[in-house]
């Protein structure tokens, strides 16, 4: 039935994250690093009053762009603790995840031929979701060497022209990198004089470990110029309840809210409701698994160090990004065989661009104990190696 597809669905690459944990599911008893998916639980404070609403009937539609009561919760939200201003009514859109919000953006603004700025490495969906809108991917170099931060003379040496688009993810996505407001006001000068609209996808923000998250928007004249996107699947252990946000430009926001009322209608409702109550008593419950993985992480950083693997130190998200040139394997045969002889999953790093090669990601949103093993099987394999 090939020859009834389209060649864009034929030639779209499957993401590298989820080849390895479906492959990952069919070895018994593997460890499994792979899925940034928080071991934790949601709030059980959220949990209820999402099954309350069920209880009360709330089985019903939101509006196109997600309950007022939300949207307005979430404006006061983000005014008080990451100074960024957006009205509920036209400036706030309630998506199925960070993901779809990501994704309306790029359909809203880009057509085909239009240029995108990409880190690379970064999160798999950002080249996909550029792939579906007909754009040209331009990856810029995140470098170990500048801990992973993006700098402006990459951006300079990246940009055509023809670019429309600059996709900014901080705390990244699989590096754990974070970036200043020192380092990113080169990047926001350079947006402003290209004209460039900023995807800033900052699902991370809550999981910084060290100094305090500058939101894209809050820096000098780009506050119409971007498209502020985040959600409550990392901070709040709620992935699978499928609930994100945008905001920014109102004529943005609604010619997203456009496109997202004929693909989706609304994001379910009992999601936007346990949104609701983590915003407004989830915080305790949040501050409590950031310090866990706060924990994990250093744990991770030394353990990997002591392998004898050069591990950059992530201040953000929950993820450990380690070198593995030493081996003289390729990512993905060091996956791969990493998880065929010692049962233990990882992505290799090319899963997030072409930057990744000679890098693993591993996720520390596990057990203590599941992490501890897993360094003590990584230990084993690469021993047999070097």
């Amino acid at each position: 039935m090939k020859q009834y597809l389209s060649p864009l669905a034929l030639n779209l690459k499957p993401s590298g994250i989820r080849r390895f944990f479906d492959l990952a599911a069919t070895v018994e008893g593997v460890i499994s690093l792979g899925v940034g998916e928080p071991d934790f639980t949601t709030p059980w404070v959220m949990t209820e009053s999402a099954i309350f609403s069920l209880e009360q009937g709330q089985t019903m539609y939101t509006s196109n762009a997600g309950l007022i009561e939300l949207r307005r919760e979430l404006s006061k939200y983000m005014a008080k603790h990451q100074a960024l201003n957006y009205s509920p009514d036209n400036e706030i859109l309630i998506t199925v995840g960070a993901s779809e919000a990501v994704d309306l953006a790029m359909r809203a603004i880009l057509v085909p031929g239009d240029g995108i700025l990409i880190p690379d490495p970064s999160y798999v969906a950002y080249a996909g979701c550029a792939s579906m809108s007909g754009a040209d991917i331009h990856y810029v170099p995140l470098r170990a060497e500048h801990d992973f931060r993006l700098k402006v003379e990459d951006l300079q040496l990246a940009y055509t022209p023809n670019c429309k688009i600059l996709v900014l993810s901080f705390p990244n996505n699989p590096t754990g990198a974070i970036m200043t407001r020192d380092d990113l006001l080169p990047i926001a000068r350079f947006a402003s004089e290209n004209d460039l609209i900023i995807i800033s996808d900052e699902i991370y923000s809550d999981l910084t470990y060290a100094g305090q998250h500058t939101p894209f928007a809050t820096l000098p004249f780009m506050h119409n110029r971007t498209i502020h996107v985040s959600g409550f699947s990392k901070a709040y252990a709620m992935t699978g309840w499928r609930i994100g946000y945008a905001a920014g430009h109102p004529d943005i926001i609604q010619a997203m809210t456009r496109i997202h009322q004929y693909t989706i209608m609304c994001a379910p409702i009992m999601a936007q409701v346990a949104a609701l109550e983590g915003l407004k008593s989830g915080d305790s419950a949040k501050k409590e698994m950031i310090l866990e993985y706060d924990r994990r992480r250093r744990l991770m950083v030394h353990g990997f160090r002591e392998i004898g693997l050069t591990c950059f130190e992530p201040l953000g998200a929950f993820y450990v990004f380690p070198e593995i040139t030493a081996t003289r394997l390729r990512s993905d045969e060091f996956a791969e065989q990493l998880l065929k002889e010692e049962k233990v999953a990882v992505v290799p790093g090319t899963a997030f661009g072409p930057g990744g090669e000679g890098h693993i990601r591993c996720s520390y949103a596990y057990s203590t104990q599941q992490l501890l093993e897993a360094l003590s099987r990584i230990k084993r394999f690469v021993k047999k190696i070097i």
